[in-house]
């Protein structure tokens, strides 16, 4: 595995984890927290829908992309060392989950680790198999997501069924005058509420796991003319996909889950296709941009909860209150938010990279995942710790 091949996926990495920040940013900056997202979906501008059309669910969807593709690569590590699949790898889903259950319940509502740590643990069994066996289930369980996208959006569009806040919901002032424990209580005791995401989350990160790893064997990081030419292809699948999705950003809030589950997996493609090919055709030394997504990429696991707990930190009523404070600045006041976030996330992972090889929490992972190993076989621990550095299911390991 090549040098270039690693600092492309690093560079993936970095680019879902901003696109995600991306998303995340317009909760963060309404007043009334997600709450206040959902029932301004109707009320806003041209102008925010579309800022939030570049991010919504396309990033979300290129992380599941990658999540896969770490999947597949921790899966030829074992299959080269003999190693019992999926074995130790369950392990890791555990601590996936356990990482997603604790950054849902301090941090932000809308967790995917928890999610994603689910479908590998499905995916694992299935990664495998023949070609075939592979994508009966990557159609079966995507026929199963767009049934339920497609029965919702219809009970969305003839008023059976609302995307505003229930009677349930938590108080439309928790987020700009609650304390940090109210938020907390709130995500303990909303938590059905807030994780009925997984509904579409899980079969989505079912099809999106086996595709990042058939794309993997299909050579999409090849710098070859059969990785050239699958790229090319994944680029129109975006460039098909990017108009449909904008047309259904606009469409209203009743195409609120077409436009976030069933296109933007498309515009993902795309841009899995051309942030490789750009990467592909650089040369020379990597520019500023260049490196700090590619220091975001290594530790994308701490970047992910450092940019939802600085969202916080600046927004809500415990921290600074700038969502209320500049709520008459929207749009502009959430970019600039969205860039200052992001600019510090890049500045500290590139300083924190030139003193340690991992991320803060990516050390943290190393540990839990080896220790069990140590007290079990002594002197002993699974070499895909150690082997390539993406070779990890999690964001980053």
């Amino acid at each position: 595995m090549t040098t270039r091949r690693i600092d492309v996926l690093d560079v993936l990495r970095g680019v879902a984890i901003m696109g995600t920040l991306g998303t995340n940013i317009w909760i963060f900056t309404s007043p009334q927290g997600p709450a206040g997202i959902m029932e301004a979906l109707g009320a806003h501008g041209a102008v925010e829908t579309f800022l939030r059309f570049l991010t919504n669910g396309k990033f979300l969807a290129l992380l599941t992309l990658l999540f896969g593709v770490g999947m597949e690569l921790q899966y030829r590590s074992a299959m080269r060392r003999g190693a019992t699949w999926p074995g130790w790898y369950l392990w890791r889903a555990a601590l996936l989950f356990a990482e997603g259950l604790l950054h849902y319940v301090l941090i932000f509502e809308f967790d995917v680790l928890m999610g994603y740590a689910v479908v590998s643990v499905l995916v694992a069994y299935l990664i495998g198999r023949s070609d075939r066996v592979v994508r009966a289930w990557m159609i079966a369980v995507g026929s199963v997501l767009t049934a339920l996208v497609t029965l919702a959006t219809l009970a969305l569009l003839y008023g059976r069924a609302s995307l505003t806040a229930s009677p349930g919901s938590a108080p439309s002032t928790l987020f700009s005058d609650g304390s940090y424990l109210d938020q907390v209580a709130a995500r303990i005791h909303l938590i059905g509420l807030y994780r009925i995401e997984a509904v579409f989350i899980v079969p989505l990160g079912v099809v999106l796991f086996l595709l990042g790893s058939r794309l993997v064997r299909a050579g999409v990081f090849e710098d070859s003319e059969r990785g050239t030419a699958l790229r090319r292809k994944l680029m129109v699948a975006g460039g098909v996909g990017l108009p449909l999705n904008l047309l259904t950003a606009f469409a209203g809030d009743a195409w609120f889950l077409v436009d976030r589950y069933l296109l933007p997996p498309l515009v993902a493609l795309g841009l899995l296709g051309l942030v490789t090919t750009v990467a592909h055709r650089m040369s020379g030394a990597p520019g500023l941009a260049r490196r700090g997504l590619t220091a975001v990429g290594r530790t994308a696991l701490s970047c992910y909860v450092f940019q939802n707990l600085a969202g916080a930190v600046l927004c809500y009523g415990w921290g600074l209150g700038l969502a209320s404070r500049f709520d008459g600045l929207r749009p502009w006041w959430t970019v600039a938010a969205w860039a200052g976030i992001c600019v510090m996330f890049m500045t500290l992972a590139t300083l924190w990279l030139r003193r340690f090889e991992r991320g803060p929490l990516e050390l943290l992972w190393q540990w839990a995942y080896t220790a069990p190993q140590r007290r079990s076989r002594p002197g002993h621990q699974d070499s895909s710790v150690t082997d390539d550095k993406i070779t990890d299911n999690s964001l980053r390991s």
